[in-house]
C-alpha cells in the first residue's frame, strides 16, 4: 500500500517505521518545512534518539501528495487534528482509508478525534490505539494495539496493514470506548505522576488508576461505549503503561507538578505536548454535560486550570462519602 503518516512527532515516526517494515511505501508529512529537511538530512527524529530513519522513508511537507495514497494516518497532536484534516480534505481519494492514532478529545466540542476527521473529510475513520510508547515501537519491541471502527471491513484493513510479528493488532467495533479510554488515561497518568511527585507510594497510584478507570467507564457508557472495552488494550492496558513509565510525558509533567512546579512550567520542562492537560478540560466539560460523576477528573481540572493545591485535592478525594466499589451491586442479603 501507499501510506502517508501525517505528523512527524515520535508516534507518527514510530508508526511510519513499523509500516515501512511491512513493505508499504511510506511517506512522513511534517507541517514544518525545516523539520522535514532536518529529518531528511539527519535520518533521526530528536524525540527518538538512536533510531535511524532509513532512506526508503520519504519526507514531505506537501498535503497534495496525499492524492495518490491508499491510506492516511493522522498522528498530529490533538489540538491540530481539525486544522490538519481540513488541509488534507481536498486531496483525499474516495477509496482512501483514514486512520486516527491521536489520543484526545476536542475541548470546545467534546468530539473524539475520529469524529473531528470525519466532520472535515466526510469519510469514516478507524481509531488505532493501545499501550504503545513510540520509543518502544520504533525499536521493534513487541506491542499490542486495537483498530476500532463500526465498519468491520475497515478495521480489518487497518489490522492487516499494521500487523507484524512485533506489532499485534486486534479489531474492535467500539470506537467510542477505545477513544475515550485513550484520551482519559492521559488525565489519570497526570494524577499518578502528581502522586509520585508528592512522594506517595504504589498504593495511592493503584487507587488513582483503578478509580480513574471506573470514571471513564461511566462516562463512556453514558456516551454509548461498551463497559468491556475499558478492560482491554485501550482501557486498562493503556492506563497501566502510561501511569507507570517514565516514557509518559503526562506522568513526567505530573511528577513535576507534585514536586511543586507551576503547571505551565512543568509542561514546558517536559518539552513536548502533554495531552492530559487538554483532555482534562474536555473530560470535565463532558462529565458536566452528561451528568456523570468524575471526582478524580474534577480534581485534576481544579489543579490544572484553577490553581488548586494538589495535596489538598488528593485529601479531598480520600474524604469523599462512603460508597460501594461496584455500581448497582446486588447483595445476597
Amino acid at each position: 500500500m501507499k501510506i502517508m503518516v501525517i505528523g512527524s512527532g515520535a508516534w507518527g515516526t514510530a508508526l511510519a517505521l513499523a509500516l515501512l517494515k511491512n513493505d508499504h511505501e511510506v511517506s512522513l508529512w511534517s507541517y514544518f518545512t525545516k523539520e522535514c529537511e532536518q529529518l531528511r538530512s539527519t535520518h533521526e527524529n530528536p524525540f527518538l534518539k538512536g533510531v535511524t530513519l532509513p532512506d526508503t522513508l520519504r519526507f514531505t511537507d506537501s498535503a497534495a501528495e496525499a492524492a495518490d495514497r491508499d491510506m492516511l494516518v493522522f498522528a498530529t497532536p490533538s489540538f491540530a487534528v481539525r486544522s490538519t484534516a481540513k488541509t488534507f480534505a481536498p486531496y483525499i481519494r474516495e477509496d482512501a482509508i483514514l486512520v486516527s492514532v491521536t489520543k484526545g478529545i476536542e475541548a470546545d466540542t467534546g468530539l473524539r478525534m475520529t469524529q473531528i476527521i470525519q466532520s472535515e473529510t466526510g469519510k469514516q475513520v478507524v481509531a488505532l490505539s493501545g499501550p504503545s510508547h513510540a520509543e518502544e515501537v520504533s525499536r521493534g519491541i513487541p506491542t499490542g494495539v486495537v483498530a476500532a471502527c463500526e465498519d468491520k471491513s475497515l478495521a480489518e484493513k487497518v489490522q492487516t496493514a499494521f500487523m507484524s510479528h512485533k506489532l499485534r493488532v486486534y479489531t474492535c467495533p467500539d470506537a467510542v470506548g477505545v477513544e475515550l479510554g485513550a484520551a482519559h488515561k492521559n488525565v489519570i497518568a497526570l494524577c499518578a505522576g502528581v502522586s509520585d511527585g508528592m512522594g506517595y507510594g504504589d498504593n495511592a497510584k493503584a487507587l488513582l488508576m483503578t478509580r480513574g478507570l471506573a470514571e471513564v467507564a461511566r462516562l463512556g457508557i453514558a456516551l454509548g461505549a461498551k463497559r468491556e472495552t475499558f478492560a482491554g488494550l485501550a482501557g486498562v492496558g493503556d492506563l497501566i503503561v502510561t501511569c507507570t513509565s517514565m516514557h509518559s510525558r503526562n506522568r513526567r509533567a505530573g511528577i513535576l507538578i507534585g514536586q511543586g512546579k507551576d503547571v505551565q512550567q512543568a509542561m514546558k520542562e517536559v518539552g513536548a505536548v502533554v495531552e492530559g492537560y487538554y483532555a482534562a478540560a474536555a473530560a470535565h466539560k463532558l462529565a458536566l454535560q452528561c451528568g456523570v460523576e468524575m471526582p478524580i477528573t474534577q480534581a485534576a481540572y481544579a489543579v490544572l486550570y484553577e490553581g488548586a493545591d494538589a495535596k489538598s485535592m488528593l485529601e479531598n478525594l480520600m474524604h469523599r462519602q462512603k460508597t460501594c466499589e461496584v455500581e448497582d451491586a446486588e447483595w445476597a442479603r
